[in-house]
């Protein structure tokens, strides 16, 4: 693992490009568009000629951050970057397509705050401890003395609050509030943000939840619950990929769970596995990292092949056996 630079280093990187790329994951959330549009408003602040770019493009639900029009999705053919900032990116192929439309790879920037990061940047700065990459931006913003707009603090407001589950999740510290009272004084108007964030979902959702909740699988012991959707149920109940962020939380609030599983079956032949755990001693980004995949302790995510069955049957056996080592 290379070690992380420092902000000096990622600040002098920067200001000797001109033409810059900002990406995120695939699939994005809360913490990779608002990072990403945060981001783009400050370089462009700064008289840089600035792309923003992730392979789903801006979904539809995350259409209130200010500037979302920043983010599109990757365009074949563009002009060379001089450099390339991936956010919130664990693998560099996360980025997915934005790689594929890249014709001469520029130099990279990887920041971030998953622990299974491959620290694939020319530029590392991997923070595990933050609860979300926006915290780690808002840091560096300061650093570096940054203008931070009411519009910049809007994004990296939502990039902290959803990826700290409203600032509720064990990752979230002392200086985490005082990172949000910061944005809130730079213009954040915090009830409006929040009623965008958390108040204004389609009714398809309702939908999906009515779905998760009559499917779900507890384990005997009541440990371990899990649910599936199917590509038939996505078109039954005509899904974006969009809609099923925040799904798995419900069933981990049961109180008798410990973990969480939501298995998607792709178009591609994969099922995509995110897992949650509210327990310390169950690693889920352990169990995934047993298929490639990874993300935190506590969220952590994979793509496996195979039918939905086989997936559930092989992934359930690694977290109950990982439940099973509890006293």
């Amino acid at each position: 693992m290379k070690s992380n630079s420092t902000f000096t280093e990622i600040e002098s990187a920067i200001l000797g490009a001109q033409r810059i790329l900002v990406a995120s994951h695939l699939r994005p959330d809360g913490d990779a568009l608002g990072s990403t549009i945060a981001f783009v408003l400050w370089l462009k602040s700064l008289g840089k000629d600035v792309a923003g770019w992730n392979e789903d493009g801006m979904p539809l639900k995350f259409s209130y951050l200010p500037g979302f029009e920043l983010v599109s999705a990757p365009q074949p053919g563009a002009e060379p970057f001089d450099l390339l900032v991936a956010l919130d990116t664990a693998v560099k192929n996360r980025l997915g397509t934005v790689l594929d439309a890249l014709a001469t790879p520029p130099p990279v920037i990887n920041i971030d705050h998953h622990i299974s990061n491959h620290c694939f940047g020319d530029w590392n700065f991997i923070d595990p401890v933050s609860p979300a990459t926006g915290q780690i931006l808002y840091e560096f913003l300061d650093f570096v003395k940054a203008d931070i707009t009411p519009e910049i603090a809007a994004n990296l407001f939502v990039a902290v609050s959803t990826d700290t589950g409203s600032f509720q999740y064990r990752n979230t510290t002392a200086r985490t509030f005082e990172v949000g009272a910061a944005l809130v004084r730079a213009g954040v108007q915090v009830g409006e943000l929040s009623q965008a964030i958390y108040d204004s979902q389609p009714r398809r959702r309702l939908e999906l939840l009515r779905h998760a909740l009559n499917t779900a699988k507890f384990s005997p012991d009541g440990r371990v619950v899990s649910f599936s959707l199917s590509l038939p149920d996505v078109a039954r109940l005509e899904l974006t990929p969009e809609d099923n962020e925040g799904i798995i939380d419900h069933l981990r609030a049961v109180d008798s769970v410990k973990a969480a599983v939501f298995f998607e079956e792709l178009a591609d032949g994969k099922i995509r596995v995110s897992a949650r755990s509210k327990d310390p001693r169950i690693d889920v980004c352990k169990v995934c990292g047993t298929f490639d995949g990874g993300g935190h302790a506590l969220a952590a995510g994979a793509r496996i092949a195979g039918t939905l069955l086989e997936v559930e049957e092989k992934f359930l056996k690694v977290l109950h056996d990982e439940v099973g080592n509890l006293s």
